[in-house]
């Protein structure tokens, strides 16, 4: 059998693997999606009223009056808490569908956008009634997402360029002791190809076209959910099917993330 990366990996040539964090392991979780809010850490006190299951209630409330649908990814916004993503001087923020700065340039993406994408990860045709299998991220970003998708999916690759960044998601992440979501520091342009195939692929950047590597790693039957620039240079939210007879796809509505840019940085 072939070994996974454990938590978290780094990609053949960006330097030496990170420490492991104790408790948190290379092993899939048993059963896709279940067992929701078991797996994020006990609240503890941060002086701003933000540990409140309550305040998360109110912001998924608002998602579900906006049009998200499944529970599944409801109950996974509603169980990460997404103040400890942020910086310190935007906690009181963190609930607002809003995206906000997370330092480099880049930033963490609104929760409607998130809620969104998952939605439609889940809503393809080979998902199946227990969740995800497999999901492969580019742009790991502070690591919400990819919180997130741990609840939805029985395993998680997720990939970030830039080191800085990688090294902020890792410490987000700790915490919650995801054994299934799988930090790794590389140019998500490339995809990681020892992982795939992949039942999902998730981008949180944005280029003028789909690499043809991250089509190649898609499973069959498999979605990938995408920003892509447009004529005129507007991005849309773009989704692609791999089917027998080729890959379906499907541009949805507008969206703003930022440029898919190659290399580690």
């Amino acid at each position: 059998m072939q070994r996974r990366p454990g938590f978290p990996a780094r990609l053949p040539g960006s330097g030496a693997p990170a420490p492991r964090p104790a408790g948190a392991g290379a092993g899939a979780s048993k059963g896709a999606g279940a067992g929701l809010g078991q797996r994020a850490p006990a609240a503890t006190a941060v002086g701003v009223g933000l540990d409140s299951a309550a305040v998360r209630n109110r912001m998924v409330q608002k998602l579900a009056a906006g049009g998200i649908t499944s529970p599944a990814v409801l109950q996974a916004l509603a169980t990460v808490e997404r103040h400890r993503f942020v910086d310190s001087g935007l906690v009181n923020q963190a609930y607002e569908d809003t995206s906000l700065p997370i330092g480099l340039g880049q930033t963490i993406s609104k929760p409607s956008v998130v809620a969104r994408m998952c939605e439609l990860l889940l809503s393809a045709e080979s998902a199946r009634p227990a969740g995800l299998g497999r999901v492969l991220e580019i742009g790991t970003g502070c690591g919400y997402q990819a919180a997130v998708l741990g609840l939805l999916a029985r395993e998680v690759y997720t990939i970030e360029r830039l080191r800085g960044l990688h090294d902020k998601a890792r410490d987000n992440l700790r915490p919650f002791r995801l054994a299934n979501v799988h930090l790794m520091l590389g140019d998500g342009m490339l995809g990681y190809a020892k992982g795939a195939p992949y039942a999902a692929i998730i981008a949180a950047a944005g280029g003028d076209a789909v690499p043809q590597e991250w089509c190649d790693q898609l499973a069959m039957g498999g979605r990938l959910v995408a920003p892509m620039a447009v004529a005129g240079g507007q991005q849309m939210l773009l989704v692609i099917d791999k089917t027998p007879h080729g890959l379906k796809q499907s541009v949805l509505e507008p969206v703003h993330f930022v440029p898919l840019k190659s290399g580690i940085a």
